[in-house]
């Protein structure tokens, strides 16, 4: 684990397991801390934490499957990945999905596109525009 902070997140899962793997896979993440209610991932520049909702509030949620995505939420990720193609194939297996190539846009040196994770957390990837 790093020395000093990093820049990161916390993202509140209901399956802490499932979660973590989602961001661990789909990012190239290292876990380096990990215990019954956390998951610390980390990258060359951004740690994810991936926390578990408290029992009594999760007993309440109820996640679909497919789940329902979460867009009424006033923050939105991004992360870098080699390639959204690859990303687009990779998601599914591990509960996620990145959108269709129709739905990709390109800005600023990136080409991106909207997906989810395992629990409908909307998330945006990223691959260097070519």
């Amino acid at each position: 684990m790093s020395s000093k902070p990093m820049t990161g997140a916390v993202v509140f899962a209901k399956n802490i397991a499932r979660v973590a793997k989602f961001y661990e896979e789909m990012m190239s993440m290292s876990v380096v801390h990990a215990d019954g209610d956390h998951v610390v991932l980390e990258s060359a520049c951004v740690q994810v934490v991936v926390h578990g909702i408290p029992k009594r509030i999760a007993d309440t949620i109820e996640i679909a499957d497919p789940p329902e995505i979460r867009e009424q939420t006033p923050i939105k990720l991004f992360f870098p990945v080699p390639s959204l193609a690859e990303a687009r194939t990779k998601a599914p297996p591990l509960g996620g999905k990145v959108g269709p190539r129709s739905k990709e846009w390109e800005a600023r040196g990136f080409r991106a596109c909207d997906g989810h994770d395992p629990e409908g957390n909307v998330l945006q990837f990223r691959e260097n525009a070519p």
